[in-house]
């Protein structure tokens, strides 16, 4: 295949299927992937701590508390659940602080099964919403 700027055209055609692919997801399919993307980092950092790899390990739980963070400030204040959607962000946050701090690779055990719930949660809402009709309207 031919290279352009270092991608190959199947690298090229790829990328352009990933970017459709995301410009036409629901949000709430959008936020599912977010927690799974989440969950995803959380679990390649426990195997990358478990093989030494520490800065690895490190960059991995950053960028799962980056999304976090997209996560919550994200949300629509005009609900209700913000604020209680942004505590239970600033403690995912605070424990993946702790987990950087301390390599506790139980505290990822014990993260990743309610990062899980909650995307369960809107994965469901999701389901329902598209069974209505209605496109879901994620507050993140």
């Amino acid at each position: 295949m031919k290279e352009r700027n270092g991608m190959s055209q199947y690298g090229i055609e790829l990328q352009a299927y990933k970017e459709q692919a995301i410009n036409t997801m629901t949000s709430g399919e959008m936020l599912i992937l977010l927690y799974d993307e989440i969950v995803k980092r959380l679990k390649k950092a426990k195997i990358l701590a478990n093989n030494s790899a520490y800065d690895n390990f490190d960059n991995e739980i950053t960028r799962a508390k980056e999304i976090v963070t997209y996560l919550n400030n994200a949300l629509d204040r005009k609900f209700d659940i913000s604020s209680q959607l942004t505590r239970l962000y600033n403690f995912f946050h605070y424990q993946m602080a702790r987990i950087i701090a301390s390599r506790n690779l139980e505290l990822i055990d014990e993260l990743i099964p309610l990062i899980e719930d909650l995307r369960d949660t809107y994965k469901e809402a999701d389901r329902l919403s598209k069974m209505k009709g209605q496109p879901y309207a994620a507050n993140g």
